[in-house]
């Protein structure tokens, strides 16, 4: 008999716990998953799918605000937010029907429910059950982090925005980062009126500050309403059912909705690392080495709940070099430099290495080249909003050092340019490369 039930046991069906599961049966592991909720995790469950299908749904309002500018008369136009919610969880339900199908078909045993660690080797499920394993795997991921203020209990997080039976007339969003922005578009686009509330006056942090001030102008441009420097002290239900907001002035503000979308944080809690002598970090982290191993030497940890670059991307190659080092015979690591990734507001932003500060700390003597333009597809609509795109360099070797853009398909066009970056070429094979016109893209190898 086998000296355990499994060789490796998961703990989270996010994408990184799919992906390392599947690959460690590929390479004739018995492997197990526990997941409470659903298979597929943040990304495919209750983040960045649902929310880019929000996204499109609500460009395509505005598409239909010139529609007549393109030669069509539309009659009768109305939005119904159910059927996009509806269309958009349905979506939901097949793609973690797909994430399921990858386990089983790998003959990974899933188990529906919770698990927790009761050793080295030792899982507990919440029916009861005690399983063994050789590895661990924990891929549980990041959880909305809810600040504690009286009346919290009223505002919803990024998890229950999905589900709203009703879109909000008056939506405040609390947050200055990607999942804040992203939702204040969404429903400024599809006619919400928005506000955003941030404790600083800074937001998306991590971009480039002369894209994010871009972005920030074309926010406030199309009427969403920026209160910096405020924090919410308290909120009140009324009885009408919306939400009285006291921001510490002299009038509080009245809203429909409260979303709280000031960051995720790990989700570690009441997993019983303890009982196998793992210390979480201070924000509740899981700390692992280059090879995502925790200090107990059978137990793993990959994706948001070690918090190291928290993007499914990441957590995906992390799942998949832990079963090719520890299944596979073949020890991998990850280089976390120069990882793309955008902001799907309303026009996107996209950036990929050093940002104009970070270069000028780090190396000093830098250059800067940029395009500041009005993108073709922008003359159709009433609004004059002009994309930019900046191209950071080494000033000696030209080498690109970083790329940042903001504009309709930013993100679409940035994911090419990574490719660049990632090689180290330099500014002159930009260059040297033809344009392709008419485009945006073509403002990449037309900087000056």
């Amino acid at each position: 008999m086998a000296e355990y039930d499994f060789d490796l046991f998961t703990i989270g069906a996010g994408s990184g716990g799919v992906r390392a599961s599947r690959v460690a049966a590929a390479h004739g592991a018995r492997v197990a998953v526990a997941e409470e909720y659903r298979v597929g995790g943040t990304c495919v469950i209750r983040g960045c799918v649902p929310k880019k299908m929000l996204v499109y749904g609500s460009m395509f309002a505005e598409e239909l605000g010139h529609a007549d500018n393109y030669g069509w008369t539309i009659e009768g136009k109305s939005f119904d937010w159910a059927a996009l919610r509806n269309f958009v969880n349905a979506d939901v339900d097949r793609l973690e029907g797909l994430y399921g199908k990858t386990l089983a078909s790998h003959e990974v045993e899933v188990f529906a429910e919770r698990a927790t660690i009761t050793g080295p080797h030792g899982v507990k499920l919440a029916s009861g059950r005690e399983v063994s394993a050789k590895y661990i795997l924990v891929a549980t991921g990041g959880w909305p982090a809810m600040p504690d203020f009286p009346g919290a209990e009223h505002c919803i997080s990024s998890n229950e925005v999905f589900h709203l039976e009703e879109q909000p007339k008056c939506l405040m969003v609390v947050g200055g980062g990607y999942i804040a922005m992203e939702f204040a578009g969404i429903f400024n686009a599809l006619g919400s009126e928005v506000t955003v509330v941030n404790r600083t006056d800074r937001i998306l942090r991590s971009y480039d500050e002369q894209i994010v001030e871009r972005m920030l102008h074309i926010a406030m441009g199309r009427g969403i309403d920026f209160k910096m420097h405020s924090q919410i002290q308290s909120v009140e239900k009324l009885d009408d059912g919306c939400l009285s907001v006291d921001l510490g002035g002299a009038n509080p503000v009245k809203v429909d909705q409260v979303l709280i979308a000031t960051g995720r944080k790990p989700n570690s809690a009441g997993l019983g690392l303890e009982n196998a002598g793992i210390e979480l970090g201070e924000g509740g982290e899981i700390p692992v080495d280059e090879y995502n191993r925790t200090s107990c030497e059978s137990i793993y940890a990959v994706g948001d709940v070690t918090d190291r670059v928290q993007l499914t991307p990441v957590a995906i190659r992390e799942g998949h070099a832990f079963a090719d080092t520890v299944f596979g015979e073949n020890p991998r690591t990850i280089d976390y430099t120069a990882i793309p990734s955008a902001v799907f507001s309303q026009p996107p932003l996209a950036g990929v290495g050093l940002t104009e500060a970070q270069a000028r700390e780090q190396y000093g003597n830098i250059k800067v080249y940029s395009s500041d333009f009005r993108p073709m597809k922008n003359i159709f609509s009433p609004h004059a909003e002009r994309g930019l795109y900046k191209m950071i360099v080494e000033a000696t070797s030209e080498k690109v050092l970083g790329v940042h853009m903001i504009g309709p398909e930013s993100p679409e066009i940035l994911q090419v340019a990574a490719v660049a970056v990632k090689a180290g070429l330099t500014k002159q094979a930009f260059d040297d490369t033809v344009a392709l016109h008419p485009s945006m893209a073509e403002e990449l190898v037309l900087l000056k």
